[in-house]
């Protein structure tokens, strides 16, 4: 293998001293762009990279930003991912990725093994089947930043950044509302989770502000597809079935289309369909879905300038809670 290019290495090549090769690789403002373009070329010439470690060290920090995501299958946590990758990489930083797989007892191994690699932050969404959080109360203990994203943690006091999802919720039942739909059947995620209460708080006030009682029996807890098929096949064989079903992910609106077409019905002339989040499924499905936008990219991105923030300043700052707007996206499962 051959030995790594180093800094005294370009410095003795083009004759100039080894800080000012330093400050040429950061585009310093006192060193000349004649000086800095030399610099670079030879660089990218030698196949220079700089040393990590070492700058961490003269840092204090490392450079590594730990991420753990529910699961990478979804697209929307994909491009969570994808925006949080963009603005680290611009900023220098390097992602290491983990996926708890909606596992508590996962989540908590991530933890440990990101603080063990002494993360400088640590971006997270919640996984579902988390009720104690004490595994992220270790994180601030170490004094590691966090910042939660879609699904917070309400016991720790910290940046986020979430989805707008009372508003999204409640737009896409008011079209349901607006379009005829009266018998408007609502499938969420576990409780605990504060986007299934904000999506679920959504559904009553349109149901309340447009003159429609709240049927209990009507309210389902089921956020995935397979479940989704199973308990929609047994609803429609059922009398004065609902007209609608506003499901609190696409995945899961996907699901009850599936049932739906085996039980005959016509989508959208007998029922209504629609999802959340606009993920791949909802554009591909048959019929597309109609859905809510969440914006995965712009999660991610702005959850990463917030703990980057973080990370660099030498002040305490005040935590921030930024709310990422949604948009209604009416397709074709809808009338």
């Amino acid at each position: 293998m051959k030995p790594q290019i180093t800094i005294k290495d370009l410095a003795r090549e083009l004759n100039i001293s080894t800080s000012t090769v330093s400050r040429a690789l950061q585009n310093h403002p006192d060193i000349s762009k004649a000086t800095i373009a030399r610099v670079q070329e030879c660089a990218k010439r030698r196949h220079y990279k700089p040393n990590t470690i070492a700058l961490s060290l003269k840092l204090q920090r490392t450079n590594i930003i730990g991420v753990m995501i529910p699961e990478m299958v979804h697209n929307f946590f994909s491009s969570v991912v994808a925006g949080i990758e963009d603005v680290a990489g611009e900023k220098g930083y390097n992602v290491i990725l983990c996926q708890t797989s909606e596992s508590s007892e996962k989540e908590a191994k991530c933890i440990d093994t990101l603080l063990t690699a002494h993360a400088s932050g640590i971006l997270t969404s919640v996984s579902k089947e988390t009720t104690d959080f004490s595994h992220f109360k270790n994180i601030v203990e170490e004094d590691t930043p966090i910042v939660f994203f879609d699904r917070i943690c309400p016991d720790i006091e910290s940046d986020s950044v979430v989805t707008d999802d009372y508003t999204g919720a409640y737009n896409l039942v008011s079209h349901l509302i607006k379009t005829g739909c009266k018998r408007i059947a609502f499938y969420g995620a576990p409780e605990h989770l504060k986007i299934a209460r904000d999506r679920k708080r959504g559904y009553l006030s349109a149901l309340k502000d447009n003159g429609i009682r709240t049927d209990e029996s009507l309210i389902f807890e089921c956020d995935n597809r397979a479940n989704a098929i199973e308990l929609t096949s047994k609803i429609l064989r059922g009398a004065n079935h609902p007209d609608a079903f506003f499901a609190v992910n696409d995945d899961t609106a996907s699901g009850i289309i599936t049932a739906a077409k085996r039980a005959g019905k016509r989508i959208p002339e007998e029922i209504s369909v629609c999802g959340f989040g606009d993920g791949a499924v909802a554009q591909i499905s048959d019929p597309s879905i109609t859905t809510v936008e969440q914006n995965g990219y712009k999660m991610g991105a702005e959850a990463c300038h917030l703990l980057i923030k973080r990370i660099e300043s030498k002040d305490d700052i005040p935590f921030i809670q930024k709310v990422v707007p949604t948009k209604l996206i009416i397709r074709e499962s809808t009338r």
